[in-house]
């Protein structure tokens, strides 16, 4: 229990002692993903996943992290078309930052644009290979749209970088048992 505390604490100071500029680039991160690899703590595990959201959602740029806090209050309340217009800003503004990407994808998906959602993805994608959110998202898109296969290498793809997803293990279990005809 002590060790959690300490790894949770360890990770609240990272992202108190942020630097001013952070988003998929940030020089924090590679340790972050080597961490999330390595711990069997689940809670541990959470907790570096909250620091990278953290890190990923903050461009650097005040006036557009205002933007993004901006379109994911109107996320929070179900304003799908207020969240897209403010996401066509940010990626406009700030084409360089994957978060900003991400979220469009995310709000695409939710208006069931599923191929302006995969383009962003893949824009996410692009910035950052290691966003498992965006791979996860991917995954959905592709058993919302019935490409069963293509759904299963998307999500085995996020659990590659995060192995601790346990709803995306869930979806590849289900697949793959599918596919192979056999209990997992």
């Amino acid at each position: 229990m002590r060790g959690i505390l300490n790894t949770v604490l360890a990770l609240a100071f990272l992202t108190l002692a942020a630097p001013a500029a952070a988003d998929q680039n940030d020089p924090r991160l590679p340790d972050l993903f080597s961490r999330l690899q390595k711990t069997d703590d689940l809670a541990v595990a959470k907790a570096i996943e909250q620091t990278i959201w953290g890190i990923w959602t903050r461009s650097g740029d005040e006036a557009i992290d205002r933007e993004m806090k901006k379109g994911l209050n109107a996320m929070d309340i179900g304003n799908a078309e207020a969240a897209l217009a403010v996401f066509d800003s940010v990626v406009k503004k700030a084409p360089g930052f994957a978060e900003g990407w991400n979220k469009r994808a995310t709000i695409y998906y939710y208006m069931n644009r599923y191929e302006a959602s995969i383009r962003d993805v893949e824009k996410t994608l692009a910035l950052e290979p290691r966003h498992f959110g965006a791979l996860a998202g991917l995954g959905s898109i592709y058993l919302e749209t019935g490409k069963e296969q293509d759904a299963l290498k998307a999500l085995e793809k996020a659990l590659a970088v995060h192995p601790h997803l346990i709803f995306v293990q869930m979806r590849v279990d289900k697949l793959k048992k599918k596919f192979l005809g056999t209990p997992i």
